[in-house]
C-alpha cells in the first residue's frame, strides 16, 4: 500500500474533492522554509569545457574517450561569491548576484568499448532582481537548484570534454518560519506493499486438467443417474 493506492482517503494528500473545509480538526503550528521569491532560467550552453575527476575505473582505461551523456547529480547547486544589494528605491528587492556551481557526472566510452565515467561541475553566474524581505530578526537565505542534461560532447585530452548542454538553473530566497495553517489532522501512513514478481500466477490461473478445445467444459458423468 502506499498514498496512491490506499482507501482512506481523507488522510493522506491528495486532490480535494468536495468541500475543502469538511474534516478540518485543527489550527496547527508548523516549521517550514517559506519561499519569499524564486526565479528560473533555462539555457543552451555551447563549447562547454569540463574536466572530469574520480574517473571509474580509476586504471585500464584507452583513451580517446567517446562521449555518451552528462547529467547532473543532485538537484541541489552551491553558491558562492554571493552579494546582495538592497534596492534603494524598494527595501524589500535586492539585487543579487552569484555563482551557481552544478555538480554532473559524465559518461563515456574508451577506445577498446570499456564504459567509464567521472564527476566534474558547472558554473554559471547570475545577476537577478529578487524580492528579500523586510528587515526582522529572522534571516531569509539564497538557496539554488539546478538540472544540466547533455548527450552531445567530444572528447579533448587529459580528461577533459568539450559539451554542448541543457541547463536550468533556480535561484530561491527562503526564510524558516513558523506557519500557522488549517489541518486535517496527523495523515494516515499505510504499510508498505512488499514487490512481488508473482510469477506463478499465471501457472495457477490455469484449469487442474486441460479442456477440449471448442468444446464447453459439462460433466460427463452424473452420479445421481441410475
Amino acid at each position: 500500500m502506499s498514498f496512491s493506492n490506499n482507501c482512506k482517503s481523507d488522510k493522506v494528500p491528495g486532490p480535494i474533492r468536495g468541500n475543502g473545509l469538511n474534516g478540518i480538526c485543527e489550527r496547527a503550528c508548523i516549521q517550514c522554509d517559506k519561499v519569499l521569491d524564486m526565479c528560473m532560467r533555462q539555457e543552451t550552453l555551447t563549447d562547454l569545457s569540463v574536466t572530469m575527476t574520480d574517473v571509474v575505473p580509476a586504471t585500464g582505461l584507452t583513451p580517446p574517450y567517446t562521449f555518451v551523456s552528462a547529467t547532473s547529480t543532485s538537484a541541489q547547486a552551491t553558491i558562492s561569491d554571493l552579494t546582495v544589494t538592497p534596492m534603494g528605491d524598494d527595501q524589500c528587492s535586492s539585487r543579487v548576484q552569484c555563482t551557481i556551481t552544478v555538480p554532473i557526472q559524465v559518461n563515456f566510452v574508451d577506445a577498446a568499448g570499456v564504459r567509464g565515467s567521472g564527476s566534474a561541475t558547472v558554473s554559471v553566474t547570475r545577476d537577478v532582481v529578487l524580492h528579500t524581505s523586510a528587515p526582522s530578526v529572522m534571516p531569509y537565505s539564497i538557496v539554488a537548484s539546478a538540472s544540466l542534461y547533455s548527450v552531445r560532447g567530444t572528447y579533448v585530452s587529459d580528461n577533459t570534454f568539450t559539451l554542448t548542454a541543457c541547463l536550468t538553473t533556480i535561484l530561491k530566497v527562503i526564510m524558516q518560519v513558523h506557519l500557522l495553517v488549517p489541518s486535517y489532522g496527523y495523515c494516515y501512513i499505510p504499510p508498505c506493499q512488499e514487490y512481488n514478481e508473482q510469477v506463478c500466477d499465471g501457472v495457477f490461473d490455469l484449469p487442474l486438467y486441460p479442456q477440449e478445445c471448442g468444446v464447453e467444459p459439462r460433466c460427463r458423468c452424473n452420479l445421481n443417474s441410475n
